[in-house]
């Protein structure tokens, strides 16, 4: 009975899209509001890791964007041009954050090494960076937690690599924190390099 399949007919279970919409919104809230803090602390300054974790942020934002947009079409019964239905939404939406993440990868690496041979940016941490830094770990851990969550009980692939990508921004910061630190303690011993 074609009916009787809530997936297969467009039904919504339990308001999975508007739980997944949800989500993905609260993400692409935190992200904007990341990135406009993690640029502010990466300009004053002048850390490479903080203006690589705006970027990144950035586009995590724009993935968010993305999949706040993927997860109600995904829900789409079969028809004449899909005949398997509209899953694979959420797939595509997925790959399309990887791609992004290839791309901002390279850039960074082009800017670490433009700066190892040539270090013409002396990083000045401050309070405000650890700060920043510090309320992103925060926010993403809530973030992952939060899509991990809707991702599992929605089966939504799109929110399960946002989760795994938040996931992973956590061990990023965590390493800008400690670039922030080697900065200091190399500043207070006169430590070269």
């Amino acid at each position: 009975m074609a009916g009787s399949d809530s997936t297969a007919s467009g039904a919504d279970p339990g308001g999975m899209i508007r739980e997944k919409r949800r989500a993905a919104l609260a993400s692409v809230m935190a992200g904007a509001g990341l990135t406009v803090m993690k640029l502010a602390a990466g300009l004053a300054t002048g850390s490479l890791g903080i203006l690589a974790e705006a970027a990144h942020s950035g586009l995590d934002t724009v993935a968010a964007i993305r999949t706040r947009f993927a997860v109600k079409p995904s829900w789409r019964p079969p028809d004449a041009e899909h005949h398997y239905g509209h899953g694979k939404v959420e797939n595509l939406t997925a790959l399309a954050e990887a791609a992004l993440l290839v791309v901002t990868s390279f850039w960074i690496i082009q800017e670490a090494l433009g700066r190892m041979i040539h270090p013409t940016v002396d990083v000045e941490p401050n309070l405000w960076a650890f700060v920043v830094i510090g309320v992103s770990i925060v926010v993403d851990i809530v973030r992952a937690r939060d899509l991990r969550d809707v991702a599992r009980r929605s089966k939504s692939q799109a929110l399960e690599a946002d989760a795994l990508h938040f996931s992973t921004d956590i061990a990023s910061s965590g390493v800008v924190l400690l670039g922030l630190v080697g900065v200091l303690v190399a500043r207070r011993y006169d430590i070269p390099g």
